[in-house]
Order: C-alpha cells, then sequence, then structure tokens
C-alpha cells in the first residue's frame, strides 16, 4: 500500500522550479496562492493532497489529486472530516475533506530546506478535533527555521470501517492512510516552500500520538524514511480489534442503513452509493457484543484495526519485541489525563468498572477487581460522583499515562536515538476548580500558543500577562530545539533545565510547571501501578 501511494504521487510529473519566496507555488497537478503576512510568515491553506474521497472511493487508499490547472487562492481551510457520531448537515464538515495547510517564514526558498514539522491532529480517531491550527506561533519561537504542515485525515465510519467486505474491495486503517500520503506529498513538495523532505519530525496529541506510534510501528517497523523523529502529546492507547471483531461494526451499519444481507448481493457496493447525509443520521456508537444488558457505548468506537498489513499487531506488543523505527521521540501526558472522558456522575465501583469495561471490552474480572484496590477513593467535587476522579485516575493511567512510558521504555532499551519523556503539570486555575486538575491535551494550548489554536479553547491564564503565560516559551523553547536538532535541549530557553532522557530503570522525566518546570523520579505509587498496567497491555487489546 505505502509502495501504491508514492508511486501515485510521484507518477503525476516532475516538479517545477519554484521556492516560498514567492506566495504562488506551482504543483505538478494545481497551482496555490498562498499569503504573506505581516509576521512574516507565508500560509497556504486548504492544499488539496488527495482526491475526493466520494463514491466507488470510500473506505479506499486516498488516490492522486485530480489535475486542475487554475490557480487556487489558498487563503481558506479545507472543510473538515466528516464525524462518529455524525452531524448530518454541520457547514463546516464534508466527506471531501482531504486538505493541508502549509505555514512557512516569508523569507525562505526552494533552497534554504528547513526543518518540517508535519502535525497529525486528535480526536479519538472519530473526529477530527485539532482542525486549522496556526503555525506562526512555532515558526516564530523557532526562530524562523522551521516550516509547519497540518491536515485533515478521515476519520469514525469513514476513516476506520473494517469486515471482511472491506478487506474483499477496500482498505482498512484509510485514515491512517491518508496520513502516510500527507507524509509522501511531503516528501515530493515542500522543498518547493522551503522546507527539507530529509528533517520532518512528526507531531500529535491524542489519538495523533497514537498515529505517531502507529506509524512508528507500521509494516512491523519498517522505516520508509518518512520522518526523522516524533514528538507525542497525550498519546491513546485504545482498544484495538482485528478484523472480524469489528465485523460487528459493519453489520450494523448495513442493518440501520438498508443495506442489509437479507435485501442486496452487494452491501458495501450499497453503502458506497448512499447519500452521505443519511450516513451521517445513522452513524452512532453501539456497545460492544459481549458487553452485556448494562453495556454503553464506548466513546470512540472505530478505532485502528489489526489488519496483517499496516497493523500488525498490538502496541504493547511490537513495543516488546522493539518492532518499530529507531527515531528520537518525545511522549508524555498531563497529570490528569481521564477528567475529560469519564461520567461525573460516577458513585460506585460498579459504575466505575462498567465504564471501563466499555471502553476495554477484552478486561475481565480479576483484572478489574485488581484496578479497585488500585485506585482507592480520591478527592471529590461539588455535582460530581464521589468516585468520578477514582475512575479518572484509573482510566487516566491506563490509557494515556502508563502507555507513554512504555514507548520511552522500549525505545531507550531499542534505539540509540533519544528518548524523552514529560508529565504536564501546568494548573489552570478555572480547571483546577472545576475538577479536571491538569486535563488531557491541555499541553496543545501551550505548545502551539493560545492564540493559534482554536478560539476559546486555551485556557484563560495561558494569555499574555497571566499566570500561566510564561509556560509558553519554556514548552515551545523544548519542542521548536527538538523539530531543529532532534533533541529538546539544543535551542531550550535560556534557564530552562536539561531535560534528562529517560531510561527504562532511571523512570527520569520532565515536568511542566509554570515557574517550576524540573526533572522529576516517576513516583513509586505510579511505577508500581503502571508495571501492572503495561503488564496486561496485550491482554486488554492495547
Amino acid at each position: 500500500m505505502l509502495a501504491y501511494i508514492a508511486g501515485v504521487l510521484l507518477s503525476i510529473g516532475g516538479l517545477p522550479s519554484a521556492g516560498a519566496v514567492d506566495p504562488l507555488v506551482t504543483l505538478d497537478y494545481s497551482s496555490y496562492r498562498g499569503t504573506a503576512r505581516s509576521t512574516g510568515v507565508t500560509e497556504w491553506l486548504g492544499i488539496r493532497f488527495a482526491a475526493p474521497p466520494l463514491g466507488e472511493l470510500r473506505w479506499r487508499a486516498p488516490q492522486a489529486p485530480l489535475q486542475n490547472d487554475t490557480v487556487i487562492d489558498a487563503v481558506a481551510h479545507g472543510p473538515i472530516c466528516l464525524s462518529t457520531p455524525g452531524t448530518p448537515n454541520d457547514p463546516t464538515t464534508s466527506e471531501d475533506c482531504l486538505f493541508l495547510d502549509v505555514y512557512a517564514p516569508s523569507s525562505a526558498s526552494a533552497s534554504t530546506k528547513l526543518p518540517v514539522y508535519l502535525f497529525i491532529q486528535g480526536g479519538g480517531f472519530n473526529v477530527d478535533s485539532n482542525p486549522n491550527y496556526n503555525g506562526t506561533g512555532l515558526i516564530q519561537a523557532a526562530d524562523m527555521n522551521i516550516i509547519v504542515v497540518n491536515f485533515n485525515y478521515r476519520v469514525g465510519l469513514y476513516g476506520f470501517l473494517a469486515s471482511q467486505e472491506v478487506i474483499d474491495n477496500g482498505d482498512t486503517n484509510v485514515g491512517l492512510l491518508d496520513q502516510r500520503m500527507v507524509m509522501q506529498w511531503v516528501q515530493t513538495y515542500i522543498t518547493l516552500f522551503g522546507g527539507d523532505p530529509s528533517h520532518v519530525v512528526l507531531g500529535g496529541d491524542s489519538a495523533g500520538g497514537a498515529s505517531l506510534l502507529l506509524h512508528l510501528t507500521a509494516y512491523g517497523g519498517q522505516d520508509d524514511g518518512l520522518f526523522q523523529a516524533a514528538a507525542a502529546e497525550s498519546a491513546t492507547f485504545g482498544n484495538m480489534l482485528n478484523v472480524s471483531e469489528s465485523q460487528y461494526q459493519y453489520d450494523a451499519v448495513v442493518e440501520r442503513v438498508g443495506c442489509g444481507y437479507d435485501k442486496v448481493q452487494d452491501t458495501l457496493g450499497c453503502l458506497r452509493s448512499l447519500n452521505v447525509s443519511y450516513l451521517q443520521a445513522n452513524n452512532y456508537n453501539i456497545p460492544y457484543p459481549n458487553g452485556g444488558p448494562e453495556a454503553g457505548a464506548p466513546i470512540y468506537m472505530y478505532q485502528p484495526t489489526i489488519d496483517g498489513g499496516f497493523i500488525t499487531d498490538y502496541s504493547y506488543r511490537l513495543l516488546q519485541k522493539g518492532s518499530f523505527v529507531k527515531v528520537p521521540v518525545i511522549f508524555g501526558d498531563d497529570t490528569n489525563g481521564g477528567t475529560i472522558f469519564t461520567p461525573k456522575n460516577t458513585s460506585t465501583y460498579t459504575e466505575m468498572d462498567q465504564f471501563l469495561v466499555d471502553q476495554f471490552n477484552a478486561m475481565t474480572a480479576n483484572q478489574i477487581d485488581i484496578m479497585n484496590a488500585m485506585y482507592p477513593p480520591a478527592e471529590t467535587y461539588p455535582d460530581s460522583g464521589a468516585l468520578w476522579r477514582t475512575v479518572s485516575n484509573a482510566y487516566g493511567e491506563m490509557r494515556y499515562m502508563c502507555p507513554s512510558q512504555a514507548v520511552g521504555s522500549a525505545y531507550s532499551e531499542y534505539s540509540v536515538a533519544g528518548t524523552w519523556i514529560y508529565r504536564y503539570n501546568v494548573m489552570d486555575p478555572t480547571q483546577m476548580e472545576e475538577g479536571y486538575g491538569v486535563p488531557h491535551t491541555v499541553e496543545i494550548n501551550a505548545i502551539w500558543g493560545p492564540y493559534n489554536v482554536a478560539p476559546g479553547a486555551a485556557p484563560a491564564s495561558y494569555y499574555p500577562g497571566q499566570s500561566n503565560a510564561g509556560i509558553i516559551p519554556v514548552i515551545q523553547g523544548y519542542w521548536t530545539s527538538f523539530i531543529r536538532s532532534y533533541d529538546p535541549n539544543t535551542y531550550r530557553v535560556a534557564g530552562s533545565p536539561e531535560w534528562v532522557q529517560w531510561t527504562a530503570w532511571a523512570k527520569d522525566r520532565l515536568v511542566f510547571q509554570t515557574n517550576a518546570t524540573a526533572m522529576e523520579v516517576v513516583d513509586y505509587g505510579q511505577q508500581a501501578r503502571c508495571a501492572y498496567l503495561q503488564s496486561i497491555g496485550i491482554l486488554t487489546q492495547q
């Protein structure tokens, strides 16, 4: 599949000689006119990187973008990909959504060969939750010495539907193949914007961070030279099924939209023929088939699938075997990564256990009993159940905190490249008061800068003059240093502590905290809990 995508991009013609000093960039399938801003950054928004994945191209690998001989004003972001659960008529979304944005210093040219930061947004693989972030803040923090690329990819029903029918007449994990297509696009075209295709650093948060690991382990850890380092924020280790285990999702969809086996012979062809608004109206999550009468639907149902191709095994097993690309990596998480996901009314261990099994359907009664013992009642908050923070602690460590430490340990064991782990502990007064603590992916607002993420997304304390404004240059210093040199220490802000590498025996990580960023050793309680959760990671299908 990778060879196919590479061939598609390389077969559509030779590249003209051009540079990003001119906002008009001529690709061999279309020309895009960007905008040079007074910030010193030129931006190209809404560049199509693949053909519209419509009709017969639903649930197939991305195809080459169509030829368009007109000059396109690249002044608007492309529409966001459709999510699951579905909203039938959201004007900001579309099935035709495979677009990317490029941000480059206006002084860059085809000869500058600047490092490239290629960012993969999160959203649980069911929504594009970080679209349209502006790369200007990162470029400025990097002394105008990097290029930033971000993009949309297919998610949910459209990105991760898996069944025997899809295997027979389509492709699995097409959302990941979209991401791979962008990596190939960067290899082919980024020199025209001033970038260096041999110096690409992947970034990503949540499912984007999980995507980084899936590309590091893709095809059993095959290195195709598409990137040279990776920095993951709050990477998720979700429940991963194989194709046969995913069949129930497909069967449920075809029945509810009238494409069932008793009605049509080609059920997948029937799905491809349906109006997308009708599909979206019927696009929702259902419980796992073994969940029992009390089961609820998982937060994120459609997930990357073990298909024997792109994904050959569970992430934990691939890490144990050393089956991953050996490049420098950053992985880390927020102190309270589970709080935004768990039911605030959780009051009993029975309710906590049901939530965990709803997300990880392979968990056994014995594993649940051990989880209950490991996570005693925690602090309580008004308008919340007595065990909300307890289930949040369990879910946060199982899905986020402990897996990232496992990545660090595997990389420190198998790789000669650098390995850095962090804990983000910047406390926003409002989030603390509401009981969310330092929640999942909040660090993304500091890395990009509060003005460069979605309007209103960043905590109020992150803005200039507020209590946590000082963390912005600190974390941007480490991140842009890593992008530029594969080491977060090279260009870190003066006065920032050295970020010591992680090892499985020392367990040193950097704690980001306003005016108190420092190294720490993981406390023994979390070490013990993570040791258990990592030991059952394959059994819990992570």
